[in-house]
Protein backbone atom coordinates (compact mmCIF):
# COMPACT_ATOMS: atom_id res chain seq x y z
CA UNK A 1 0.00 0.00 0.00
CA UNK A 2 1.62 3.58 -1.02
CA UNK A 3 1.05 6.28 1.38
CA UNK A 4 -0.39 9.22 -0.08
CA UNK A 5 -1.91 12.50 1.34
CA UNK A 6 -4.62 14.32 -0.67
CA UNK A 7 -6.81 17.23 -0.11
CA UNK A 8 -9.86 14.98 -0.74
CA UNK A 9 -12.54 13.89 2.49
CA UNK A 10 -11.66 10.11 3.49
CA UNK A 11 -15.00 8.30 3.73
CA UNK A 12 -16.00 7.61 7.22
CA UNK A 13 -14.14 5.32 9.16
CA UNK A 14 -16.27 2.07 10.77
CA UNK A 15 -15.83 2.02 14.26
CA UNK A 16 -17.61 -1.24 16.07
CA UNK A 17 -17.51 -1.94 20.08
CA UNK A 18 -16.52 -5.18 20.99
CA UNK A 19 -19.67 -6.64 22.88
CA UNK A 20 -18.46 -7.33 26.29
CA UNK A 21 -21.27 -7.72 28.19
CA UNK A 22 -23.85 -9.86 25.95
CA UNK A 23 -24.55 -11.24 22.70
CA UNK A 24 -24.70 -8.83 20.42
CA UNK A 25 -27.38 -9.46 17.30
CA UNK A 26 -25.05 -9.58 14.65
CA UNK A 27 -21.32 -9.61 13.88
CA UNK A 28 -19.65 -7.63 10.99
CA UNK A 29 -16.99 -9.02 9.01
CA UNK A 30 -13.62 -10.34 9.46
CA UNK A 31 -12.57 -8.32 6.53
CA UNK A 32 -14.27 -5.58 8.15
CA UNK A 33 -12.81 -5.49 11.63
CA UNK A 34 -10.06 -7.72 11.20
CA UNK A 35 -9.50 -11.25 12.63
CA UNK A 36 -8.55 -10.01 16.39
CA UNK A 37 -11.58 -7.86 17.03
CA UNK A 38 -14.07 -10.26 15.20
CA UNK A 39 -13.04 -13.49 17.72
CA UNK A 40 -12.64 -11.39 20.57
CA UNK A 41 -16.90 -10.42 19.90
CA UNK A 42 -17.12 -14.55 19.19
CA UNK A 43 -15.87 -15.20 22.49
CA UNK A 44 -17.54 -12.73 24.17
CA UNK A 45 -20.53 -14.05 22.88
CA UNK A 46 -20.28 -17.37 24.40
CA UNK A 47 -19.78 -15.84 27.41
CA UNK A 48 -15.88 -16.09 27.74
CA UNK A 49 -14.54 -12.16 30.24
CA UNK A 50 -13.32 -9.51 27.71
CA UNK A 51 -12.01 -6.94 28.77
CA UNK A 52 -14.24 -3.95 27.09
CA UNK A 53 -12.94 -2.49 23.76
CA UNK A 54 -13.78 -1.22 20.42
CA UNK A 55 -12.32 -1.53 16.76
CA UNK A 56 -11.38 1.15 14.07
CA UNK A 57 -12.47 -1.48 10.68
CA UNK A 58 -9.48 -1.72 8.12
CA UNK A 59 -10.98 0.73 5.87
CA UNK A 60 -9.46 2.69 8.46
CA UNK A 61 -6.16 1.54 7.06
CA UNK A 62 -7.02 1.66 3.02
CA UNK A 63 -8.05 5.14 3.95
CA UNK A 64 -4.88 6.43 5.96
CA UNK A 65 -2.87 5.17 3.35
CA UNK A 66 -4.85 6.23 0.47
CA UNK A 67 -5.36 9.97 2.18
CA UNK A 68 -2.61 10.15 4.39
CA UNK A 69 -3.52 12.22 8.30
CA UNK A 70 -6.76 13.33 6.43
CA UNK A 71 -8.37 10.14 6.64
CA UNK A 72 -8.27 10.55 10.46
CA UNK A 73 -9.99 13.47 10.81
CA UNK A 74 -12.54 13.29 13.59
CA UNK A 75 -11.13 10.19 15.35
CA UNK A 76 -10.81 12.22 18.84
CA UNK A 77 -14.27 12.58 18.78
CA UNK A 78 -14.92 8.94 17.83
CA UNK A 79 -12.39 7.92 20.24
CA UNK A 80 -14.09 9.65 23.09
CA UNK A 81 -17.65 8.32 22.99
CA UNK A 82 -16.10 5.05 22.68
CA UNK A 83 -13.56 5.60 25.47
CA UNK A 84 -16.89 7.06 27.78
CA UNK A 85 -18.59 3.42 27.15
CA UNK A 86 -15.32 1.62 28.27
CA UNK A 87 -14.88 3.66 31.07
CA UNK A 88 -18.57 3.46 32.31
CA UNK A 89 -17.73 -0.66 32.60
CA UNK A 90 -14.67 -0.39 34.56
CA UNK A 91 -15.47 2.05 36.47
CA UNK A 92 -12.71 4.18 35.26
CA UNK A 93 -12.21 7.55 32.75
CA UNK A 94 -9.70 7.61 29.93
CA UNK A 95 -7.74 10.94 31.18
CA UNK A 96 -8.97 11.38 34.44
CA UNK A 97 -6.03 11.63 37.03
CA UNK A 98 -8.25 9.74 39.70
CA UNK A 99 -9.73 6.87 38.24
CA UNK A 100 -7.52 6.32 35.41
CA UNK A 101 -8.88 3.84 32.29
CA UNK A 102 -5.67 2.77 30.40
CA UNK A 103 -5.86 0.89 27.08
CA UNK A 104 -4.26 -1.26 24.98
CA UNK A 105 -3.53 -0.31 21.57
CA UNK A 106 -3.43 -3.82 19.04
CA UNK A 107 -3.25 -4.40 15.30
CA UNK A 108 -5.40 -7.06 13.44
CA UNK A 109 -5.83 -8.11 9.85
CA UNK A 110 -8.37 -10.38 8.70
CA UNK A 111 -6.08 -13.09 8.24
CA UNK A 112 -3.88 -13.36 11.33
CA UNK A 113 0.10 -12.09 11.09
CA UNK A 114 1.45 -12.85 14.87
CA UNK A 115 3.95 -10.48 15.56
CA UNK A 116 4.09 -8.94 12.71
CA UNK A 117 2.54 -5.57 13.40
CA UNK A 118 2.53 -3.51 16.62
CA UNK A 119 0.99 -3.63 20.03
CA UNK A 120 1.32 -0.90 22.55
CA UNK A 121 -0.08 -1.23 26.43
CA UNK A 122 -0.70 1.33 29.28
CA UNK A 123 -1.80 3.75 26.38
CA UNK A 124 -3.20 6.91 28.84
CA UNK A 125 -0.67 6.87 31.56
CA UNK A 126 0.07 10.33 31.96
CA UNK A 127 2.59 11.22 34.87
CA UNK A 128 -0.56 12.53 36.83
CA UNK A 129 -2.59 8.94 36.00
CA UNK A 130 0.12 7.61 37.77
CA UNK A 131 -0.27 9.13 40.50
CA UNK A 132 -4.11 8.39 40.73
CA UNK A 133 -3.34 4.66 39.67
CA UNK A 134 -1.48 4.45 43.05
CA UNK A 135 -4.54 6.03 45.03
CA UNK A 136 -6.62 3.37 42.84
CA UNK A 137 -5.09 0.26 43.48
CA UNK A 138 -2.54 0.62 46.78
CA UNK A 139 0.28 -0.55 44.39
CA UNK A 140 2.63 2.05 43.34
CA UNK A 141 4.91 -1.06 42.09
CA UNK A 142 2.20 -1.59 39.31
CA UNK A 143 1.76 1.93 38.46
CA UNK A 144 5.38 2.79 38.09
CA UNK A 145 5.94 -0.67 35.96
CA UNK A 146 3.33 -0.20 33.22
CA UNK A 147 4.50 3.82 33.60
CA UNK A 148 8.40 2.56 32.57
CA UNK A 149 6.93 0.38 29.62
CA UNK A 150 4.52 2.99 27.87
CA UNK A 151 7.76 5.10 27.78
CA UNK A 152 9.87 2.38 25.88
CA UNK A 153 7.17 1.13 23.86
CA UNK A 154 6.11 4.58 22.78
CA UNK A 155 9.68 5.58 22.05
CA UNK A 156 10.04 2.58 19.91
CA UNK A 157 6.85 2.00 18.15
CA UNK A 158 5.23 5.82 17.81
CA UNK A 159 8.97 6.93 17.37
CA UNK A 160 11.10 4.39 16.13
CA UNK A 161 13.54 4.55 18.49
CA UNK A 162 15.91 1.68 19.04
CA UNK A 163 14.81 -0.95 21.71
CA UNK A 164 18.04 -1.54 23.63
CA UNK A 165 19.23 1.44 25.11
CA UNK A 166 15.98 1.26 27.18
CA UNK A 167 16.61 -2.73 28.38
CA UNK A 168 20.33 -1.11 29.37
CA UNK A 169 18.42 0.94 31.84
CA UNK A 170 16.81 -1.89 33.15
CA UNK A 171 20.01 -4.01 32.70
CA UNK A 172 21.67 -2.04 34.61
CA UNK A 173 19.54 -1.61 37.32
CA UNK A 174 19.07 -5.06 38.13
CA UNK A 175 22.85 -5.42 38.18
CA UNK A 176 23.12 -3.00 40.53
CA UNK A 177 20.74 -4.76 42.56
CA UNK A 178 21.86 -7.92 42.08
CA UNK A 179 18.37 -9.13 40.52
CA UNK A 180 17.34 -11.50 37.71
CA UNK A 181 14.43 -10.39 36.23
CA UNK A 182 12.71 -6.75 36.13
CA UNK A 183 9.52 -7.97 37.95
CA UNK A 184 11.93 -7.95 41.16
CA UNK A 185 12.42 -4.52 41.08
CA UNK A 186 11.20 -2.44 43.97
CA UNK A 187 9.58 0.60 44.39
CA UNK A 188 11.96 3.16 44.47
CA UNK A 189 13.82 1.39 42.05
CA UNK A 190 11.20 0.95 39.22
CA UNK A 191 11.04 5.23 40.11
CA UNK A 192 14.86 5.72 39.19
CA UNK A 193 14.38 3.10 36.26
CA UNK A 194 11.14 5.70 35.17
CA UNK A 195 13.02 8.65 35.25
CA UNK A 196 15.95 7.12 33.64
CA UNK A 197 13.91 6.03 30.95
CA UNK A 198 11.92 9.62 30.42
CA UNK A 199 15.44 11.23 29.87
CA UNK A 200 16.93 8.30 27.46
CA UNK A 201 13.31 9.00 25.28
CA UNK A 202 13.89 12.69 25.07
CA UNK A 203 18.19 11.78 24.03
CA UNK A 204 16.82 9.22 21.31
CA UNK A 205 13.61 11.29 20.25
CA UNK A 206 14.44 14.74 20.60
CA UNK A 207 11.37 15.80 22.22
CA UNK A 208 9.47 15.79 25.75
CA UNK A 209 7.09 12.51 26.16
CA UNK A 210 3.25 13.60 25.79
CA UNK A 211 1.65 13.23 28.78
CA UNK A 212 -1.89 14.09 27.03
CA UNK A 213 -3.54 10.92 26.91
CA UNK A 214 -5.22 11.44 23.94
CA UNK A 215 -2.31 12.41 22.30
CA UNK A 216 -0.61 9.65 23.03
CA UNK A 217 -3.70 7.26 22.00
CA UNK A 218 -4.01 9.15 18.60
CA UNK A 219 -0.17 8.72 18.12
CA UNK A 220 -0.12 5.17 18.96
CA UNK A 221 -3.23 4.23 16.33
CA UNK A 222 -1.25 6.21 13.90
CA UNK A 223 1.82 3.91 14.50
CA UNK A 224 -0.37 0.65 14.06
CA UNK A 225 -1.54 1.94 11.63
CA UNK A 226 1.80 2.08 9.65
CA UNK A 227 3.44 -0.86 11.07
CA UNK A 228 0.92 -2.72 8.15
CA UNK A 229 3.66 -1.35 6.17
CA UNK A 230 6.76 -2.31 7.54
CA UNK A 231 9.00 -5.06 6.20
CA UNK A 232 8.57 -7.68 8.57
CA UNK A 233 4.96 -7.11 7.43
CA UNK A 234 5.26 -7.00 4.06
CA UNK A 235 7.82 -9.99 3.69
CA UNK A 236 5.12 -11.98 6.25
CA UNK A 237 2.21 -11.07 3.76
CA UNK A 238 4.42 -12.30 0.91
CA UNK A 239 5.58 -15.69 2.57
CA UNK A 240 2.12 -16.09 3.15
CA UNK A 241 -0.12 -14.84 -0.36
CA UNK A 242 -1.91 -12.21 1.94
CA UNK A 243 -3.39 -9.12 -0.35
CA UNK A 244 -1.17 -6.07 0.16
CA UNK A 245 -4.19 -4.01 0.11
CA UNK A 246 -6.38 -5.49 2.77
CA UNK A 247 -5.11 -3.17 6.10
CA UNK A 248 -5.12 -3.70 9.33
CA UNK A 249 -8.06 -3.16 11.69
CA UNK A 250 -6.94 -1.49 15.30
CA UNK A 251 -8.44 -2.65 18.55
CA UNK A 252 -8.26 -0.58 21.65
CA UNK A 253 -9.14 -2.56 24.70
CA UNK A 254 -9.39 -1.91 28.48
CA UNK A 255 -6.30 -2.91 29.85
CA UNK A 256 -6.09 -5.82 32.54
CA UNK A 257 -2.77 -5.95 34.26
CA UNK A 258 -0.77 -9.35 34.65
CA UNK A 259 1.98 -7.19 36.75
CA UNK A 260 -0.25 -6.71 39.69
CA UNK A 261 1.94 -8.84 42.18
CA UNK A 262 2.12 -12.27 42.90
CA UNK A 263 -1.27 -13.35 41.68
CA UNK A 264 -1.05 -11.86 38.87
CA UNK A 265 0.77 -12.93 35.49
CA UNK A 266 0.17 -13.35 31.43
CA UNK A 267 0.62 -15.98 28.80
CA UNK A 268 -0.23 -17.68 26.05
CA UNK A 269 -1.78 -20.93 25.51
CA UNK A 270 -3.05 -23.30 22.38
CA UNK A 271 -5.88 -25.51 23.08
CA UNK A 272 -4.02 -28.69 21.90
CA UNK A 273 -0.04 -29.12 21.54
CA UNK A 274 0.72 -27.20 18.06
CA UNK A 275 3.95 -29.57 17.57
CA UNK A 276 2.17 -32.61 17.79
CA UNK A 277 -1.48 -32.16 17.86
CA UNK A 278 -1.88 -33.74 21.03
CA UNK A 279 -4.91 -33.16 23.09
CA UNK A 280 -3.24 -31.75 25.87
CA UNK A 281 -3.52 -27.44 27.01
CA UNK A 282 -0.55 -25.68 25.99
CA UNK A 283 0.58 -22.85 27.82
CA UNK A 284 3.60 -20.56 28.31
CA UNK A 285 3.02 -18.51 31.29
CA UNK A 286 5.24 -15.25 33.76
CA UNK A 287 4.22 -14.45 36.80
CA UNK A 288 4.07 -10.86 37.87
CA UNK A 289 4.35 -10.08 34.07
CA UNK A 290 2.40 -8.21 30.68
CA UNK A 291 1.46 -10.39 27.53
CA UNK A 292 4.24 -8.62 25.76
CA UNK A 293 7.17 -9.82 27.86
CA UNK A 294 6.00 -13.65 26.63
CA UNK A 295 5.27 -13.01 23.29
CA UNK A 296 8.55 -11.30 22.66
CA UNK A 297 10.44 -14.15 23.37
CA UNK A 298 13.35 -12.27 25.54
CA UNK A 299 12.01 -14.71 28.59
CA UNK A 300 11.84 -18.01 29.58
CA UNK A 301 8.48 -19.02 30.58
CA UNK A 302 6.98 -21.53 32.82
CA UNK A 303 4.89 -24.38 31.67
CA UNK A 304 1.36 -25.35 32.47
CA UNK A 305 2.24 -27.14 35.50
CA UNK A 306 3.89 -23.93 37.29
CA UNK A 307 0.45 -22.03 36.36
CA UNK A 308 -2.04 -24.78 37.92
CA UNK A 309 0.50 -25.02 41.13
CA UNK A 310 0.71 -21.22 41.28
CA UNK A 311 -2.80 -20.09 40.05
CA UNK A 312 -4.74 -23.35 40.17
CA UNK A 313 -7.97 -21.13 39.99
CA UNK A 314 -6.87 -19.29 36.66
CA UNK A 315 -5.59 -22.74 35.52
CA UNK A 316 -8.70 -24.76 36.12
CA UNK A 317 -10.57 -21.51 34.27
CA UNK A 318 -8.36 -22.42 30.83
CA UNK A 319 -9.02 -26.04 30.81
CA UNK A 320 -13.28 -25.05 30.95
CA UNK A 321 -12.54 -22.43 28.72
CA UNK A 322 -10.18 -23.98 26.24
CA UNK A 323 -13.41 -26.52 25.48
CA UNK A 324 -15.69 -23.42 24.74
CA UNK A 325 -13.22 -21.73 22.76
CA UNK A 326 -12.99 -25.39 20.25
CA UNK A 327 -16.36 -25.32 20.42
CA UNK A 328 -17.02 -22.34 19.11
CA UNK A 329 -14.53 -21.56 16.27
CA UNK A 330 -14.35 -25.82 15.59
CA UNK A 331 -10.33 -25.92 15.50
CA UNK A 332 -7.24 -25.63 17.84
CA UNK A 333 -7.04 -22.18 19.29
CA UNK A 334 -4.43 -19.64 20.31
CA UNK A 335 -5.10 -17.50 23.15
CA UNK A 336 -3.41 -14.71 25.05
CA UNK A 337 -4.55 -14.08 28.16
CA UNK A 338 -3.73 -11.99 31.72
CA UNK A 339 -4.74 -12.91 35.07
CA UNK A 340 -5.28 -10.31 37.37
CA UNK A 341 -5.13 -10.57 41.21
CA UNK A 342 -6.75 -14.55 40.24
CA UNK A 343 -9.21 -13.11 37.73
CA UNK A 344 -8.91 -14.66 34.49
CA UNK A 345 -9.45 -12.67 31.25
CA UNK A 346 -9.17 -13.75 27.65
CA UNK A 347 -7.65 -11.23 25.38
CA UNK A 348 -7.23 -12.33 21.98
CA UNK A 349 -7.86 -15.67 20.26
CA UNK A 350 -7.27 -17.32 16.84
CA UNK A 351 -6.69 -20.58 15.12
CA UNK A 352 -3.45 -21.70 15.61
CA UNK A 353 -0.57 -22.39 13.26
CA UNK A 354 0.47 -25.67 13.58
CA UNK A 355 3.13 -28.02 12.10
CA UNK A 356 1.59 -30.86 9.31
CA UNK A 357 1.80 -33.53 11.89
CA UNK A 358 0.02 -31.70 14.07
CA UNK A 359 -2.61 -30.63 11.70
CA UNK A 360 -3.29 -34.06 10.68
CA UNK A 361 -3.70 -35.25 14.10
CA UNK A 362 -6.14 -32.74 15.14
CA UNK A 363 -8.02 -33.20 12.17
CA UNK A 364 -8.43 -36.38 12.81
CA UNK A 365 -9.21 -36.19 16.66
CA UNK A 366 -11.51 -33.57 16.17
CA UNK A 367 -13.90 -35.71 13.84
CA UNK A 368 -13.41 -38.63 16.19
CA UNK A 369 -14.52 -35.87 19.05
CA UNK A 370 -17.90 -35.01 17.37
CA UNK A 371 -17.10 -31.34 16.95
CA UNK A 372 -16.20 -30.74 13.16
CA UNK A 373 -17.25 -33.13 10.56
CA UNK A 374 -14.98 -35.23 8.10
CA UNK A 375 -15.61 -32.54 5.36
CA UNK A 376 -14.64 -29.37 7.41
CA UNK A 377 -11.32 -31.40 8.54
CA UNK A 378 -10.52 -31.98 4.79
CA UNK A 379 -10.88 -28.26 4.79
CA UNK A 380 -8.69 -27.74 7.69
CA UNK A 381 -5.92 -30.08 5.51
CA UNK A 382 -6.78 -28.16 2.36
CA UNK A 383 -3.26 -26.71 2.19
CA UNK A 384 -1.26 -30.12 3.69
CA UNK A 385 0.94 -32.31 1.90
CA UNK A 386 -0.47 -35.31 3.89
CA UNK A 387 1.45 -37.66 1.73
CA UNK A 388 4.47 -35.90 2.65
CA UNK A 389 3.71 -35.62 6.65
CA UNK A 390 6.10 -38.10 8.64
CA UNK A 391 7.30 -38.33 12.06
CA UNK A 392 11.27 -38.22 11.99
CA UNK A 393 13.69 -39.26 14.86
CA UNK A 394 17.42 -38.21 15.25
CA UNK A 395 19.04 -42.06 15.91
CA UNK A 396 22.70 -41.64 17.45
CA UNK A 397 24.84 -43.87 17.56
CA UNK A 398 26.09 -45.71 21.72
CA UNK A 399 27.02 -43.51 23.58
CA UNK A 400 26.85 -40.21 21.73
CA UNK A 401 25.38 -38.02 24.16
CA UNK A 402 23.37 -34.51 23.16
CA UNK A 403 25.56 -31.60 23.37
CA UNK A 404 22.40 -29.70 24.86
CA UNK A 405 18.97 -29.75 25.54
CA UNK A 406 16.49 -27.07 24.54
CA UNK A 407 12.15 -26.94 25.01
CA UNK A 408 10.79 -28.08 22.12
CA UNK A 409 8.55 -25.45 20.20
CA UNK A 410 8.06 -27.47 16.74
CA UNK A 411 8.80 -30.83 16.22
CA UNK A 412 11.29 -32.29 12.95
CA UNK A 413 14.84 -33.07 12.85
CA UNK A 414 17.32 -31.06 10.71
CA UNK A 415 20.77 -31.41 9.99
CA UNK A 416 22.84 -28.56 9.09
CA UNK A 417 25.04 -25.78 9.18
CA UNK A 418 25.06 -23.00 12.24
CA UNK A 419 23.97 -19.50 11.60
CA UNK A 420 24.68 -17.04 13.71
CA UNK A 421 24.03 -13.86 11.50
CA UNK A 422 20.61 -13.82 9.55
CA UNK A 423 23.17 -11.18 7.02
CA UNK A 424 25.11 -14.58 6.70
CA UNK A 425 22.51 -16.75 5.93
CA UNK A 426 22.75 -16.24 1.97
CA UNK A 427 26.85 -17.11 1.99
CA UNK A 428 27.02 -19.82 4.17
CA UNK A 429 24.07 -21.57 2.74
CA UNK A 430 26.11 -21.45 -0.42
CA UNK A 431 28.19 -24.19 1.46
CA UNK A 432 25.49 -26.11 3.29
CA UNK A 433 23.01 -28.02 1.83
CA UNK A 434 20.45 -26.67 5.26
CA UNK A 435 21.24 -24.30 7.72
CA UNK A 436 20.47 -23.67 11.20
CA UNK A 437 19.93 -20.34 12.71
CA UNK A 438 21.23 -19.76 16.03
CA UNK A 439 19.76 -16.99 18.34
CA UNK A 440 19.90 -15.17 21.94
CA UNK A 441 16.56 -14.75 21.04
CA UNK A 442 14.72 -14.40 17.63
CA UNK A 443 12.76 -10.91 16.63
CA UNK A 444 10.23 -10.99 14.30
CA UNK A 445 12.30 -9.25 11.91
CA UNK A 446 14.16 -12.54 11.43
CA UNK A 447 11.28 -13.66 9.39
CA UNK A 448 13.31 -13.73 6.06
CA UNK A 449 16.53 -15.17 7.64
CA UNK A 450 13.61 -17.80 9.25
CA UNK A 451 11.81 -18.76 6.38
CA UNK A 452 15.32 -19.77 3.97
CA UNK A 453 16.59 -21.95 7.53
CA UNK A 454 15.80 -25.43 8.00
CA UNK A 455 15.38 -24.56 11.61
CA UNK A 456 15.68 -22.07 14.84
CA UNK A 457 17.69 -22.38 18.38
CA UNK A 458 17.59 -19.91 20.92
CA UNK A 459 19.05 -19.13 24.28
CA UNK A 460 16.04 -17.57 25.59
CA UNK A 461 12.47 -17.38 24.51
CA UNK A 462 8.85 -19.26 25.24
CA UNK A 463 7.28 -22.05 22.49
CA UNK A 464 4.38 -19.71 21.89
CA UNK A 465 6.59 -16.45 21.55
CA UNK A 466 5.82 -14.97 17.84
CA UNK A 467 9.21 -16.14 16.76
CA UNK A 468 8.12 -19.86 17.77
CA UNK A 469 4.62 -19.55 16.05
CA UNK A 470 5.97 -18.48 12.82
CA UNK A 471 8.95 -21.15 12.83
CA UNK A 472 6.20 -23.84 13.50
CA UNK A 473 3.93 -22.06 10.63
CA UNK A 474 7.04 -22.30 8.74
CA UNK A 475 7.23 -25.99 9.47
CA UNK A 476 10.53 -24.96 11.04
CA UNK A 477 12.44 -27.03 13.34
CA UNK A 478 12.81 -25.12 16.67
CA UNK A 479 13.47 -25.14 19.71
CA UNK A 480 13.62 -22.48 22.54
CA UNK A 481 15.17 -21.72 25.84
CA UNK A 482 18.52 -23.24 25.65
CA UNK A 483 20.54 -22.46 28.74
CA UNK A 484 23.58 -24.07 28.07
CA UNK A 485 23.80 -21.78 24.88
CA UNK A 486 26.19 -19.17 24.18
CA UNK A 487 26.80 -16.91 21.33
CA UNK A 488 29.94 -15.23 20.68
CA UNK A 489 29.41 -12.85 17.81
CA UNK A 490 33.02 -11.39 17.55
CA UNK A 491 34.19 -14.50 17.28
CA UNK A 492 31.25 -15.99 14.79
CA UNK A 493 30.73 -19.34 17.27
CA UNK A 494 28.67 -20.46 19.98
CA UNK A 495 28.80 -22.88 22.73
CA UNK A 496 26.68 -25.61 24.21
CA UNK A 497 27.86 -25.95 27.97
CA UNK A 498 31.94 -26.89 27.26
CA UNK A 499 31.66 -26.85 23.45
CA UNK A 500 32.41 -24.96 20.57
CA UNK A 501 30.58 -24.76 17.32
CA UNK A 502 31.60 -22.11 14.50
CA UNK A 503 29.32 -20.78 12.49
CA UNK A 504 29.27 -23.08 9.54
CA UNK A 505 29.58 -26.32 11.43
CA UNK A 506 27.15 -28.91 11.21
CA UNK A 507 24.86 -29.81 14.06
CA UNK A 508 21.87 -31.96 14.66
CA UNK A 509 18.78 -30.98 16.01
CA UNK A 510 15.49 -33.17 17.35
CA UNK A 511 12.75 -30.97 18.25
CA UNK A 512 10.41 -33.82 19.65
CA UNK A 513 13.07 -34.62 21.92
CA UNK A 514 14.82 -31.71 21.85
CA UNK A 515 17.97 -32.65 21.61
CA UNK A 516 21.14 -31.10 19.76
CA UNK A 517 24.32 -32.71 18.83
CA UNK A 518 27.88 -31.74 16.79
CA UNK A 519 27.69 -33.35 13.58
CA UNK A 520 26.07 -35.30 11.17
CA UNK A 521 23.17 -37.81 12.86
CA UNK A 522 21.36 -40.00 10.86
CA UNK A 523 17.42 -39.75 10.55
CA UNK A 524 14.73 -42.35 11.19
CA UNK A 525 11.42 -41.05 8.74
CA UNK A 526 8.25 -43.28 10.42
CA UNK A 527 4.64 -42.78 8.50
CA UNK A 528 1.32 -42.12 10.34
CA UNK A 529 -0.16 -44.44 8.68
CA UNK A 530 -3.63 -44.64 11.22
CA UNK A 531 -4.50 -40.96 10.38
CA UNK A 532 -3.32 -40.88 6.43
CA UNK A 533 -5.56 -43.99 6.37
CA UNK A 534 -8.77 -42.24 7.66
CA UNK A 535 -7.94 -38.86 6.16
CA UNK A 536 -7.85 -41.04 2.72
CA UNK A 537 -11.85 -42.84 3.63
CA UNK A 538 -12.82 -39.61 4.34
CA UNK A 539 -11.52 -38.33 0.33
CA UNK A 540 -12.92 -41.70 -1.10
CA UNK A 541 -16.44 -41.08 0.18
CA UNK A 542 -16.55 -37.68 -0.61
CA UNK A 543 -15.79 -38.42 -4.15
CA UNK A 544 -18.36 -41.01 -3.84
CA UNK A 545 -20.84 -38.65 -2.12
CA UNK A 546 -21.39 -40.48 0.61
CA UNK A 547 -21.09 -38.70 4.52
CA UNK A 548 -17.83 -39.61 5.79
CA UNK A 549 -19.32 -39.69 9.04
CA UNK A 550 -18.27 -41.88 11.34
Amino acid sequence: MSHKSSGRKATPMPVYPIPFNGPATSLPSKEEVGSKAYNLMVIAQHGLPVPPGFVLGTQVCRNYFEHGRHALDGLEAILATELERVGAAMGRRFGDAKRPLLVSVRSGAAVSMPGMMETVLNVGLSQDAVQGMIRLTGNPRLALDCRRRLVEQFAQVVNGAALEPFEAIVAERLRHDELSHPHQLDTEALREVCVATLVQYETATGKRFSEDPMQQLTSTIEAVLQSWSSERAKSYRCLNGIADDAGTAVTVQAMVFGNAGPSSGSGVGFTRNPADGSNLLYVDYLPNAQGEDVVAGRRNALGAADLERRLPAAYAGLLERRVVLEQAFGDMQDFEFTVEDGHLYILQCRSGKRTPLAALRIAHDLVAEGLITPQAALAQLAHVDTDGIETTQLTPGAGVSPLAHGVPASAGVIVGAVVLDPARIETIKAHSKAVILVREHAETGDISALSQSGGLITRFGARTSHAAVVARQLGKVCLVGCEALAIDASLRSCRFGDTVINEGDIISVDGGQGTIYAGAVSIEHTKPKELLAEVRRWRKLKSAGVSASR
